[in-house]
């Protein structure tokens, strides 16, 4: 058997392939140092920094709102409160669930009244 007619062609196959894969490394390499080298700041990285800040700030005020106490509209003398101490209330009003709804909606008409009913429009002249 003649193994000679081969062994040119695999030798040709592997200087190939040695040198496509080390174009490509080095390509690569080449695209790893332009993106470490020309780093661009982000067009809107200050109004993203600004708009982080008012995020702190809603959340900061909110949890501040569910964890104390204070007042929704003091002419109403409507408060708020924290969330434990509501659901604490709520369980304990809730035993007795009838003076519970009637106290609920006495408390619903006396903070949001019904609107004032509306004034008779004027009748059309053409009618």
């Amino acid at each position: 058997m003649n193994t000679d007619s081969y062994g040119p062609a695999k030798t040709q196959l592997a200087v190939y392939l040695v040198a496509i894969l080390g174009s490509f490394l080095i390509m690569a390499i080449l695209v790893g140092y332009m993106r470490s080298y020309i780093q661009t700041v982000p067009v809107d990285a200050a109004r993203a920094e600004e708009r982080r800040k008012a995020l702190n700030e809603i959340n900061l005020a909110a949890k501040e709102q569910l964890e104390n106490y204070g007042y929704v509209d003091p002419a109403k003398n409507q408060v708020r409160l924290p969330i434990q101490r509501a659901m604490e209330i709520v369980v304990q009003d809730w035993k007795n669930p009838v003076a519970a709804r009637s106290n609920l909606l006495a408390r619903v008409n006396q903070f949001n009244p019904p609107p004032p009913p509306k004034a008779p429009e004027k009748p059309s002249p053409f009618e």
